[in-house]
């Protein structure tokens, strides 16, 4: 019985070890096949790829990246790649590198107004290649460096990257942890870089598809990154770990990283799978980065750790990055052209500010997030869970559904046929709720009135669907329903109308729109004809409502569909209501309709004109904007068809006067003005 046992652990060792090393072998010899592709067709990221190889660098690509280096705002971008030909030589180009890196500063200094430090890829960028160069050449370091950056690849390890399955940004720190991985001589931050380029990697491999398509969900992203399924960044990586896609035919910055690393890849090799369905938490609070997790940072350190979250102005750190941006005079580096305005105000008087502007000083923080992941072989469905709801957008992608190699999504703003000329900072003017169960996702737009305070009146009305019909096999569309079919790969979504601006589907809505998504295959639902058939049997309700117990009104939106029901009632202020409130109704019950309030503005009273419906019950009531009531007058039979209520001892504001009937809920808003 011993023997047998001995004989079965040597044959799994052995099965184990040859599976192992035919995926090592796979990879390698992808590797061998894009290097030489890469090599057949030089760019400036083939350089790389040439110094690995011991091939004399091309230098007049080399040439170019000196030359703009210094003024370059993404210099760190190619300082990595210089730092990487740098250790991959025999010291042939020492000289002329080190020569132009020598005056760059490596960290943020005072009146910095181009390079940018502390965004997670660039901070890693920078902080790399600092270290490195420090124990190659004895470059001068900041005695903090060594505890940063074990401190950033800490938060990496444990809590995930700020930037999650950004397709523009994750690519960018993987070149900077793998040369930390490949190249430090300090065996701690070489071993933490390497998880946590394992780590990227396989959060990559999480959301992408049997085709080797990868459109997610993001914390930072751009709309040029769902425009074309392959040929980007992050497909290098993809290709190069899992083999799915396309073999690339040029070097990109990260695949020329990949591809001349020796570091073990055992984790990122093993982790893609074709078959996915979870919700997870990624990171931790605000409270949590700030009390404990960097405690213990110096203090210009731990706001640009702060920033790297996406902690610019929350309430919480808002003094923190007005003393910086003061202290270092920062005010003119145009990340901060947003919150220029504030530039003049007293750090004292900054978190205050911050809570005034919240609809735009909180949504930039990336931290926390709850994302649903779905994905069966050619599918994928993603969003982010109640997230920011209402408040600007910087970058956030919060729902995307894939299709074999067709990304669908939904982005409010202003639409533009050319989807990449939106801003690069605010890919959302307002981020939705957003709430999925399984293959299907809820999504309700319903932009807080705030942002009309900072220029987005007009813009806060449009959500667009990103959709090109041409990349479709079949495209079909019932009622509301816009259906298509790639291969095997199905999506539907379900427009709040069927409208285009533009050249682009999009509804102006001013109030609140709802956007469902389902996506399947046929392994899912069979022929493409019965994921229609189970579309047009769903049931769907939308509806305003005036709940009076708690002086909200509420957008309320309900989807069910493929024997799953997804509803959410979104709560808002007593002056949050549809423009249009002939389509509302109070407590789920009476409709909402319109009371003459004059003169308005007011002084000294009002009158308003009461309806016929009154009953013995009927009570006029009237709050103030903090929501208390200020007026109660209840309506006896019979009475008189206009009433009087006097203001002269009210203060100036905003208040809501409602009359509740048997059938109505009656409203309307005033401002008294002295």
């Amino acid at each position: 019985m011993v023997n047998c046992i001995k004989i079965g652990i040597l044959i799994f060792i052995f099965f184990g070890f040859n599976v192992a090393s035919a995926q090592n072998q796979s990879f390698e010899q992808r590797r061998i096949q894009y290097n030489n592709t890469a090599l057949n067709n030089i760019n400036s990221n083939a350089i790389i790829i040439q110094a690995y190889k011991d091939i004399p660098v091309q230098t007049d690509i080399l040439q170019e990246i000196l030359d703009n280096i210094s003024s370059k705002s993404t210099a760190d971008f190619d300082i990595v790649k210089l730092i990487r030909i740098l250790f991959l030589t025999n010291g042939e180009y020492d000289s002329i590198i080190l020569k132009t890196l020598e005056p760059i500063p490596f960290w943020l200094e005072k009146n910095e107004d181009n390079r940018e430090y502390w965004s997670e890829n660039h901070m890693i960028m920078w902080m790399s290649s600092d270290l490195l160069l420090h124990e190659k050449y004895d470059k001068q370091v900041d005695s903090n460096l060594i505890y940063r950056i074990k401190h950033y690849l800490n938060l990496k390890i444990n809590y995930g990257f700020y930037e999650y399955f950004s397709s523009v940004y994750l690519p960018y720190c993987l070149s900077g942890l793998l040369n930390l991985a490949d190249f430090s001589e300090n065996i701690e931050i070489k071993n933490m870089a390497t998880i946590a380029a394992n780590k990227l990697l396989s959060d990559i491999l999480l959301l992408t598809n049997s085709k080797g398509t990868y459109f997610p969900i993001a914390g930072r992203n751009y709309p040029d990154k769902y425009t074309s399924a392959y040929g980007q960044n992050h497909n290098n990586l993809i290709y190069l770990i899992s083999g799915l896609g396309e073999l690339p035919s040029n070097a990109s910055h990260a695949g020329a990283f990949l591809s001349t690393s020796s570091i073990n890849l055992d984790v990122a090799l093993n982790a893609w799978k074709p078959i996915e369905n979870k919700i997870f938490t990624l990171g931790h609070t605000l409270s949590d980065g700030i009390n404990i997790i960097n405690k213990d940072i110096n203090p210009r350190d731990k706001t640009i750790f702060q920033w790297s979250s996406g902690a610019y102005f929350d309430p919480l750190v808002a003094k923190q990055t007005a003393t910086l941006l003061k202290d270092l005079n920062l005010w003119n580096h145009h990340e901060f052209d947003d919150f220029k305005a504030f530039s003049g105000i007293p750090v004292a008087l900054a978190p205050a500010i911050a809570e005034i502007g919240s609809v735009i000083s909180k949504s930039s923080g990336n931290y926390n997030p709850t994302i649903a992941v779905y994905k069966n072989n050619t599918v994928t469905l993603s969003s982010i869970q109640d997230f920011w709801k209402g408040k600007n957008g910087y970058q956030q992608f919060s729902i995307v559904a894939n299709a074999s190699t067709s990304a669908v999504f939904t982005l409010s703003g202003r639409p533009t046929s050319v989807w990449n000329d939106r801003p690069s900072i605010h890919a959302n003017t307002h981020l939705p709720y957003a709430k999925q169960k399984d293959n299907i996702a809820l999504v309700m737009y319903r932009p807080e009135k705030g942002l009309s305070l900072f220029g987005y009146e007009g813009e806060k009305l449009y959500v667009s669907l990103y959709w090109k019909d041409d990349t479709f096999d079949e495209v079909k569309e019932s009622g509301n329903w816009i259906l298509g079919r790639e291969d095997d790969g199905y999506v539907a979504v379900r427009r709040h109308c069927v409208n285009e601006i533009n050249g682009v589907k999009a509804c102006d809505n001013i109030d609140g729109q709802t956007w469902i998504y389902i996506v399947g295959n046929q392994g899912t639902y069979g022929s493409f004809e019965n994921f229609e058939q189970i579309i047009n049997q769903s049931h769907y309700e939308e509806k305003w409502y005036f709940n009076l117990p708690t002086l909200q009104w509420v957008y309320f939106s309900k989807i069910i569909i493929d024997g799953k029901t997804l509803e959410y009632a979104w709560n808002g202020d007593i002056f949050s209501g549809p423009t249009e409130t002939t389509t509302a109704i109070a407590n789920n019950k009476k409709s909402s309709k319109d009371i003459l309030v004059y003169p308005n503005p007011a002084n000294a009273y009002v009158k308003t004109q009461l309806p016929s419906q009154i009953n013995d019950n009927s009570v006029v009531r009237i709050y103030n904007s903090f929501g208390q009531e200020v007026y109660q007058q209840k309506i006896g039979i019979p009475y008189l068809k206009e009433s009087l209520i006097e203001t002269s001892n009210w203060n100036n504001g905003t208040y809501i006067l409602t009359l509740e009937t048997d059938d109505a809920i009656y409203k309307n808003s005033f401002i008294i003005n002295r």
